[in-house]
């Protein structure tokens, strides 16, 4: 069968966002030590005067204590939970090969901000192979199956658009109403599988505004481990969760943590926006209403993984390759095959189906998994996996989710997050970018804006 390249899907998709893949079984390669803390720490107080706290230390925080590293001012990133990355872990232990939990591609690479560092870092990163496969009952789609589906996908994107152009409404309300037996898949391909939520809850705007995806790349030693890399000799501590910021005086800015106390003359935060609503970072005086309410407006989605160990290669994909299936319930998922060349694939699921199976626990994530493949490929797959893992990102307690997409009406709140408070609070991660949301690339331009921002309000030369 001849395969559609992935640039012809993600261009029909408007840019489908968050994906793993499966591969022929090479030899594992070399896995880099989880970045727990960075290789080079310095000297990190836990309390004093510094100009400018960063909270939270995903690729947002990470790209501002950067840019504000490199301006020579005194900077300090505390993180929350025992790691950097946020919602970007790549983690070596539970199968002694990379896997990312989090975010995997590398969207974009030859503009993306994060791949243009990774040659100093001296890790591998690759470019994603093309083509996808769509899982029909137990056999793959033929070509002209293929084809209708995508046609389905680009006349779904097209009338999103179309709409978007007159009002901000819920995406599913204006699906064409001729995608016939294709309807299940391409909602599931466009909103649970790109955006961790279900059509209905999506914005029009948000999808359609979507920046490009397309020239995607992986790291064969996770992403993870890249931005491990990038935060070495950053100011970081981690395992500090934040617990109050005063911002009530005019003259300084009092962020206390579990360790101790910072006086800063600005503060940074990048946490989610689930976390910004959640109450667990107690704000004096409390956020204004109109930040609160945009943050409430861009929920996180929920996106998991279920990571399998396979004895070979027994669905005989390639090396990262992706698979949907043709369904007519909303009870599906993606696989995700022999991840670098590993035999670890995922089974990635999302939207509220998703979540109301992460909400059951890791037993019952893994037994769905078991049991959908079995479904599809007529082998008790119970007989294959030797160890699995089930990633359940609503329950982070640092995060509270995957990553926002816009409720229908809302596309205007990115914007808002963006807005500096009284000069002093900046609001950044991947929410606070109109194009990019739900990307690593997105949250790093989202941090390096707001750093570059306050190098120009402390003096300093500002790129922009």
């Amino acid at each position: 069968m001849k395969r559609l390249s992935r640039r012809s899907f993600l261009a029909a998709s408007a840019a489908m966002a968050t994906v793993p893949a499966l591969a022929a079984p090479r030899r594992n390669p070399t896995p880099e030590p989880s970045p727990k803390t960075p290789d080079r720490t310095p000297e990190v107080p836990r309390s004093g005067n510094v100009d400018v706290v960063i909270v939270g230390a995903g690729a947002a925080g990470i790209a501002a204590t950067r840019r504000l590293n490199a301006a020579g001012k005194r900077v300090v990133l505390v993180e929350a939970a025992d790691q950097i990355g946020g919602r970007c872990i790549t983690d070596t232990r539970t199968f002694g090969v990379p896997y990312d939990r989090g975010a995997h591609w590398i969207y974009a690479a030859d503009i993306n901000p994060v791949a243009k560092l990774a040659p100093q870092t001296g890790l591998d990163l690759y470019p994603a192979p093309p083509g996808q496969r769509m899982r029909v009952g137990r056999r793959y789609a033929r070509e002209g199956e293929m084809e209708d589906f995508l046609a389905s996908v680009v006349k779904a994107n097209s009338a999103i658009a179309d709409a978007a152009r007159k009002s901000d409404v819920a995406c599913s309300q204006v699906l064409p109403k001729d995608l016939g037996e294709w309807r299940p898949s391409v909602e599931f391909a466009l909103g649970p599988y790109h955006c961790g939520k279900d059509l209905a809850e999506m914005s029009t705007a948000d999808l359609a505004r979507s920046g490009d995806r397309d020239n995607s790349a992986f790291c064969r030693q996770g992403f993870g481990t890249l931005l491990g890399k990038l935060t070495s000799a950053l100011p970081v501590q981690v395992g500090t969760p934040v617990t109050s910021v005063d911002w009530g005086n005019r003259a300084r800015i009092d962020v206390t943590t579990t360790k101790g106390q910072f006086r800063a003359g600005l503060v940074i935060v990048t946490v989610s926006t689930n976390m910004l609503t959640s109450g667990k970072i107690k704000f004096s005086p409390d956020l204004p209403k109109r930040q609160l309410d945009a943050a409430g407006r861009l929920k996180l989605g929920s996106f998991d993984h279920v990571a399998l160990e396979l004895t070979g290669n027994p669905f005989q994909l390639r090396a990262d390759e992706l698979v949907f299936e043709k369904s007519d319930i909303k009870q599906t998922a993606a696989i995700f095959a022999n991840i670098s060349g590993s035999t670890l694939c995922t089974v990635d699921v999302g939207g509220s189906f998703g979540r109301d199976l992460s909400a059951k626990g890791e037993a019952a994530m893994i037994d769905f998994a078991t049991t959908w493949l079995t479904g599809l490929y007529g082998t008790d797959m119970k007989t294959l996996i030797k160890r699995s893992h089930a990633t359940r990102w609503n329950n982070e307690p640092w995060v509270l989710g995957a990553s926002s997409a816009a409720a229908p009406g809302a596309q205007t709140a990115r914007r808002i997050l963006m807005e500096p408070l009284q000069n002093r609070i900046f609001l950044a991660g991947e929410a606070a970018h109109e194009t990019l949301w739900g990307t690593v690339g997105g949250a790093w331009e989202s941090g390096d804006r707001a750093a570059d921002a306050v190098v120009k309000l402390l003096g300093g030369p500002s790129r922009r």
